[in-house]
Order: structure tokens, then C-alpha cells, then sequence
């Protein structure tokens, strides 16, 4: 069976779920004789991508120059040359392979309809995500065009994957399409679960305090970011020697500053750009690994924090249950006492700390990218029937 994945999210994401995600199910289809893959691409700056050499083989019209990481990223960080120029010619590529209809079927990597031009009657498979912008559409108000071409993607795909049944439910409230349609497909952690555990030195870049709490990723909007700061601020009263990592999602805004400031929590908070192996040392030395968001799709950061044996604190909503089992202690994402009473028992109860890393391993083999690939593949061939 011959597979076009598109440019989409090769184009406009540098680092990400979505990108490392379609990664590992390359990674395990280009091991697959039944799976003849091929990703539209010219050029691009995205991280999980070009960490995976093996893929390079892949792309559809490779630019050797453009597209080695080591030039390329280097040219762009210093005078951001050819961006408009880059994002023309991957959707030029994308186009020009779809128009070729040398594949069976097509696997878009995001939600821009572009394609349906150019599709001819091949079908497609759509992966969903989350239905954040859905959920929370008055706080999103600019991401109406993205709502939309998701809507009319489900509405035309032969098949849809979720990677939560809690996204599947949200896809058939918010967009009414049929349960059968939808097949439910997990994820899984792609840190290591001996990185950055053992006797090894702190990475170079890190000045760690003995005692710390670990928040990862993006902060803004249903993240719950200003939730976590102002329910742990008093908190940080009595436990002098805590603290909370930041790691991921870009330094601290003004206005998150600002709330640190007026918390006068200044001092107790750290922030570190993370790759993988930075975060899997954070992960295996935090105390827990919080997670506040409202809502999220999957939470793939539950499946890295059991990976790494890091206890899990979990908001007790959407997705969150689902993947974290029994293997985490869950609160209530708007209520700071029960968030403090989730923080108060782990650090006050080793036993139970050390039955979460335990419980926490055993529950992250649940999910494997294998499994993630197998069933995509069936996914594949049941809507090329």
C-alpha cells in the first residue's frame, strides 16, 4: 500500500507532538514490507524530522543544501532567509505529488482542506487530534479558519483517528460525525526510560534545586499555567525548599512575570529550554510531574513522566483518566485546595511515591508506537476497501 503524508506540519511546526508523532509512524512503517510511504517535502526546520536521518530517504524532493539541520537551521536563525519561499515550495511539492496520484492512499498531517482540490478519488485519513479550539472557540476567536477546515476534513475523510476516546467523544459532540467512522488509536512516549536516570551528572546547562516540582510545555490559555503559580504561592511559604521547573514552551512572558512578581515567587520558579534528554533527566530527579490543563487531546507528557519514573499529578479531566489509569493522583483544575492536598500527600508519604513510579511503568507499557503503527495501518487499509 503506497501512503502520502503532506507537508503541513513539517512546514509550520519547529517542534512538537503532531511532528514527533507522524516521526514514529514513519519510523515503524519504513520497517513495514506492506507500507510504501512517501512525505511531500522540500525543506524544513523541524526538529523531530531531522532527527530522524533514517527518514531522509522519504521526502518526496529533497533540497540536499536546504535541508541538511547543521546549514540550514544555522542560515535561518541568523538572517531567517527564504521562509516565504520555503512554505511556497513544500505546499508546491505537496500539490504536485497529489496531482501525481502515485499513492493509494493520503494522510494530511494537518487541517488545511487544500488538498481536496488535488485529491481526485483517492481517500484520505484524517488524524483529530484535540477539539481544544471547539471547546474553548470564545478564547480562540482568530482560529476560526482552522475549525473550519477540520470540520469539513471529518466531514469528507474515509476514516478518522483519535488518540483519545475523549477526543472521540468530543469530535462526534462538536462536529456530528458518526462513532463508526472514528476509530480510537493512543500514542505513546518516545523518551527513553534509562535517560536521565542513574548515577550521571546534571546536564551542563543545569542548576538544579534539591526539591522541585516539574511543569513541561506550553503555558498560555487552557494550559492553566496562572491556576498552578497562584495555588502553589502560599504553599511555598511552608516548604522553603520547594520549587517549580519550567521546562519547554519559551521563557517567560511579560505578563506571566508579572504575576510571578506580584506572587513574590520570583526566586522559587526556574525555566530551561528542554530537548529530550534534558527533559528525561528533569522527569527521573522532580519530585512529581503536574499537569493542570483544562483540557488536553492525549497528554502525552503522562506517558514521558511514567517512562522516566516520575510520579504524576494530574488534572482530574478530558483525556487525562484515561491514559494515567491508576498510576496518578488527580485534582481538580480549578480548585487550588485540591491541587495543595494532591502535593501535600506525595510529599508527605514516600510509599505512596514510590507505588506511583511503580504503578507508573507499568502503565506506560500499555502504549507502544508499534501498537500506534499496527493499528493506523488496519486503519489504512480498512478505508481503501
Amino acid at each position: 500500500m503506497k501512503i502520502l503524508f503532506d507537508d503541513q506540519i513539517f512546514t509550520i511546526q519547529h517542534y512538537g507532538g503532531i511532528s514527533s508523532y507522524f516521526c514514529e509512524l514513519m519510523e515503524r512503517f519504513s520497517h513495514d514490507p506492506a507500507i510504501d510511504f512517501r512525505v511531500a517535502l522540500r525543506y524544513t526546520l523541524n526538529e523531530p524530522l531531522l532527527s530522524h536521518g533514517e527518514l531522509n530517504r522519504y521526502w518526496t524532493h529533497r533540497n540536499d543544501l536546504f535541508s541538511d539541520s547543521r546549514f540550514f537551521s544555522g542560515i535561518q536563525k541568523k538572517v531567517r532567509v527564504n521562509a516565504l519561499n520555503h512554505i511556497f515550495r513544500n505546499r508546491a511539492e505537496s500539490i504536485r505529488q497529489l496531482k501525481g496520484q502515485d499513492f493509494d492512499l493520503f494522510h494530511p498531517t494537518y487541517y488545511d482542506p487544500y488538498f481536496l482540490a488535488h485529491l481526485g478519488d483517492r481517500p484520505f485519513v484524517l488524524t483529530i487530534y484535540d477539539m481544544i479550539l471547539e471547546r474553548f472557540s470564545d478564547r480562540y476567536p482568530q482560529e476560526g479558519t482552522v475549525r473550519k477546515g477540520k470540520k469539513l476534513l471529518a466531514e469528507k475523510a474515509s476514516r478518522i483517528i483519535a488518540i483519545s476516546d475523549s477526543t472521540k467523544k468530543d469530535i462526534i459532540r462538536f462536529l456530528e460525525i458518526s462513532e463508526d467512522k472514528i476509530q480510537t488509536i493512543h500514542l505513546a512516549s518516545s523518551l527513553s526510560s534509562t535517560q536521565g536516570t542513574g548515577p550521571s551528572p546534571s546536564p551542563m546547562h543545569l542548576n538544579l534545586p534539591e526539591r522541585f516540582l516539574l511543569f513541561v510545555g506550553n503555558r498560555p490559555g487552557y494550559k492553566n499555567f496562572p491556576f498552578l503559580i497562584r495555588a502553589l504561592h502560599r504553599f511555598f511559604d511552608k516548604e522553603h525548599g520547594l520549587y517549580l521547573v519550567c521546562a519547554g514552551g519559551g521563557g517567560f512572558s511579560e505578563e506571566e512575570m508579572r504575576m510571578i512578581r506580584e506572587l513574590g515567587i520570583f526566586s522559587r520558579l526556574l525555566h530551561y529550554p528542554a530537548d529530550d534528554a534534558t527533559l528525561s533527566y528533569l522527569y527521573a530527579h522532580a519530585i512529581a510531574f503536574v499537569f493542570p490543563s483544562l483540557c488536553e487531546g492525549f497528554g502525552l507528557p503522562i506517558l514521558d513522566s511514567f517512562s522516566c519514573g516520575c510520579p504524576a499529578l494530574l488534572s482530574n479531566t478530558s483525556s487525562f483518566p484515561e491514559v494515567g489509569g491508576d498510576a496518578a493522583l488527580y485534582f481538580d483544575p480549578i480548585d487550588p485546595a485540591s491541587l495543595i492536598t494532591s502535593v501535600e500527600r506525595l510529599l508527605s508519604d514516600e510509599h505512596l511515591r514510590e507505588e506511583l513510579i511503580v504503578k507508573g511503568r507499568e502503565r506506560g507499557k500499555l502504549f507502544s508506537w508499534e501498537k500506534t503503527a499496527a493499528m493506523t495501518r488496519e486503519v489504512y487499509e480498512s478505508a481503501s476497501e
